[in-house]
């Protein structure tokens, strides 16, 4: 049995690649940026109104006794004007280019109108409520690099520069796969000896998070339909996520079934808590690696979070994320395995303070909806309160 670090560099040395993709821009949000994106023209294009007022050539201002008679109107959108006169000016919108022989735009909050002209009436700074042309970005400056997961905000910048589709990498082909005699669909009432299947839909729902549309199977506990499903699915999938089937029990027949395969296994069993008896390896020939966790709910919601995505990070070249906090008591862990924990967050002073989450063992699926995520304690650490330690979160905390 190895250690919770001796099987996680395992499973991040064992990430595929499977090449990038174009996308339409309307699709690419939540997808990985396989390309450098460049500014193809100065940001701003142009010096620009930050407000809606007039623009005026600043040395022309001497007091508030100064009428300035409006030659025109800038709008957005339209192509630049020139301001004839010195002493005059031209109202302009916010976006609006500003016009030339002007150098200074006043808001009209700060500026009366009389007849045709308008006055400031207070002080007044040269250059001011004016975007300069390239202060943010000039031509050729990198905006984007590869490894961005797409946000609103990135969708934004992409369609600033015209990339109608963008490169992106292509995302894994992934199989769930439930196993058990004991579980039943959803829609049925389960016999006393019976359970619903959970676990599944579980996954499924995460992998759509990744925009990941996974196919979802049931194997029974049969050697030989096993082996013949899963001879098909290692052809079809780059990877396979199953639950169950994988520990001591005499009906696990997993393990036996995958080296009969040709799956090569890179380790059996982790000291860690939830989920020990997990199964990692990767087919000989196909090249499909295989995530194989333990049945109970708790154990195959860690797994996921734990190994699976950090590979699919790794493997989409995404930039992977690290988290710690505080811990709000002390926790010993005394045993040899790597404990991770359920916990609530609480923010204290600006600061995510963790209270662990008593629960019933890895199969309580219920004690998860209490979780904001998990944190990781070492083997043989007697942690205090407010020591800090990596976290996990699986929603949203802020």
């Amino acid at each position: 049995m190895i250690s919770y670090q001796e099987a996680y560099h395992k499973v991040l040395e064992s990430t595929l690649f499977i090449g990038n993709e174009e996308v339409i821009l309307d699709m690419a949000q939540g997808r990985v940026l396989a390309e450098t994106i460049l500014a193809d023209r100065d940001f701003p294009p142009f010096d620009r109104a930050t407000k809606d007022g007039i623009a005026i050539r600043f040395d022309a201002h001497r007091s508030a006794e100064h009428a300035f008679p409006i030659e025109g109107t800038a709008q957005a959108g339209s192509p630049q004007l020139v301001l004839m006169d010195p002493n005059s000016c031209i109202e302009v919108m916010t976006g609006a280019m500003l016009p030339t022989n002007t150098d200074t735009v006043v808001m009209y909050e700060h500026i009366f109108k009389e007849g045709n002209n308008f006055r400031i009436d207070r002080p007044i700074k040269k250059g001011q409520d004016i975007h300069y042309q390239g202060s943010d970005m000039e031509k050729g400056d990198v905006l984007l690099h590869p490894g961005i997961k797409l946000t609103a905000a990135e969708i934004g910048i992409l369609a600033s520069v015209g990339k109608a589709k963008v490169l992106v990498k292509k995302r894994p082909k992934v199989a769930v796969i439930s196993t058990g005699n004991e579980l039943v669909e959803v829609g049925e009432t389960p016999l006393p000896y019976q359970i619903r299947k959970s676990n599944a839909y579980s996954l499924k729902t995460l992998l759509e998070n990744e925009k990941i549309d996974a196919d979802v199977f049931h194997l029974e506990d049969n050697p030989y339909s096993i082996k013949k499903a899963l001879n098909t699915w290692l052809i079809d999938y780059d990877v396979l996520l199953l639950s169950g089937g994988v520990s001591k029990g005499k009906y696990d027949f997993l393990p036996s079934v995958f080296d009969e395969l040709g799956v090569e296994k890179n380790f059996h069993k982790v000291l860690q808590r939830p989920g020990k008896p997990l199964w990692f390896g990767r087919h000989n020939e196909q090249k499909t690696c295989i995530f194989s966790f333990p049945g109970n709910p708790v154990s195959t919601f860690v797994g996921y979070h734990v190994y699976f995505m950090p590979w699919l990070h790794k493997m989409l070249g995404a930039n992977q994320r690290e988290f710690t906090v505080i811990l709000g008591e002390p926790y010993p862990n005394p045993t040899d395995l790597t404990l991770f924990v359920g916990v609530k967050i609480d923010w204290k002073e600006g600061k995510a303070v963790a209270t662990p989450i008593s629960t019933t063992g890895s199969g309580d699926l219920t004690g998860l909806a209490r979780w904001d995520g998990f944190v990781q304690i070492a083997p043989q650490a007697t942690l205090t309160k407010n020591s800090l330690v990596p976290f996990v979160p699986i929603r949203n905390i802020q």
